[in-house]
């Protein structure tokens, strides 16, 4: 009898357990900003309106755009990121200015020619809205386009209202400060790969910190998320970019994107994107396997295009084990070079399907080097310090949320 009762009381614990893991992903209680509605839309009502969005700019189910025309607001051009408004656009792929089809509204690509509004784009609008998704970490480029954005703005005296969205790395805050000398498209901001902040908390750092070109600061109206803290975990109710398209891809993002500045896919090139990591040279070293292929609006040219290559599977990995570590996985990449037979070209750079080498990655010199010299984990992390700590201490002054 004791054992029934021993086996319930486990039983029922776990449950418990469970429900309070599915509780920090439940969106029931999280209200975006631009769910707020309420909060700017009469703001918005009579003004000339610009918005920088994409797919991830939605109320629910409907885009913002459609929901503000629906409205009555005015909305005069629209601006997009990488990826494009749409969506459309791979990884790195210049974007061109059109005419949206939906809407007939201008769209201003800030991916194409330009990455920053000019003076005659924005005579004609009196707010700027910026509402897209952001992953919370350095290489993920719509940070950068927020601060050519809020340049723009400071230059030309428009105000720049910012819907807030959670950060569903909130809880990450982990790798090096990014050494300005590796300073890139991909790492704009002296920063840890995973800063931890929301996009509205982002954008109060750039101003706080002098981040931009313009000694003027710019003029910022925030309607934050309501019922957020940085340690719930936020179901994305829309693909943020078209290679971050599961769960499992959102959450590993962060370490597995480390895979884009050495010579092995991370999944580019199936439906498996930052899931997925392999190359041919691991035949017999991994039994398992995949096969790129070109992939249109993800990867028209992925590396190893029609090879086999065999790797690691991680579309099981246990999420809830990445989230309680709090750091970045760094095990996967310190593998792979242990086993490559081929080690001098391991980051090699001599290829073009990658966005770019491994320092402008991490975003110091150091990192390839204890790769390479066998160091262990724990004195990679210790050669962070005392950066990371000090990067945590400023960010406290720029928090919307616990």
């Amino acid at each position: 009898m004791k054992i029934v009762f021993a086996f319930i009381f486990v039983f029922f614990s776990f449950i418990i357990i469970q429900g309070q893991d599915l509780v920090n992903y439940c969106n029931d209680n999280i209200r975006t900003g631009a769910e707020r509605t309420e909060k700017y839309v009469p703001y918005l009502t009579g003004k000339r309106v610009a918005i920088l969005g994409n797919p991830s700019t939605v109320i629910k189910t409907k885009h913002l755009v459609d929901s503000l025309l629906g409205r009555g607001i005015h909305i005069v051009k629209i601006f997009g990121p990488e990826h494009g408004f749409r969506g459309n656009a791979s990884n790195g792929t210049e974007v061109a200015d059109e005419v949206d089809v939906a809407t007939k509204i201008p769209v201003i690509s800030l991916y194409g020619n330009k990455r920053k509004p000019s003076a005659k784009d924005l005579q004609d609008i009196d707010v700027f809205v910026f509402d897209v998704q952001d992953m919370g970490v350095r290489f993920y480029t719509n940070i950068n386009t927020l601060r050519d954005i809020m340049e723009a703005c400071a230059e030309n005296g428009k105000e720049l209202l910012i819907l807030d969205r959670p950060n569903p790395n909130a809880y990450l805050i982990d790798g090096p400060i990014l050494d300005m000398k590796h300073k890139s498209g991909i790492g704009q901001f002296p920063v840890p790969i995973a800063h931890g902040m929301t996009i509205a908390e982002f954008a109060q750092m750039i101003n706080g910190e002098g981040w931009m070109a313009t000694t003027r600061k710019c003029q910022l109206k925030i309607v934050p998320i309501a019922g957020y803290s940085h340690q719930l975990l936020y179901r994305l109710p829309v693909n943020p970019s078209p290679n971050l398209n599961t769960e499992q891809s959102i959450l590993l993002y962060p370490s597995t994107c480390l895979f884009e500045g050495v010579k092995v896919n991370h999944g580019r090139g199936t439906d498996y994107p930052f899931t997925i990591i392999g190359s041919p040279i691991y035949k017999g070293r991994y039994n398992f396997s995949f096969t790129p292929v070109s992939k249109k609006g993800m990867s028209e040219t992925p590396l190893f295009m029609n090879e086999v290559c065999y790797g690691l599977d991680l579309r099981e990995y246990d999420l809830q084990k990445l989230v309680d570590s709090k750091k970045i996985n760094l095990s996967w990449i310190i593998e792979l070079y242990k086993n490559s037979p081929e080690k001098d070209k391991f980051f090699d750079q001599s290829f073009s399907t990658q966005i770019g080498s491994i320092e402008r990655l991490v975003g110091v010199d150091s990192f390839r080097k204890q790769i390479e010299a066998g160091v262990s984990e724990q004195e990679i992390r210790r050669s962070w310090e005392p950066g990371l700590t000090q990067y945590k201490e400023m960010r406290k002054k720029y928090l919307l949320y616990p």
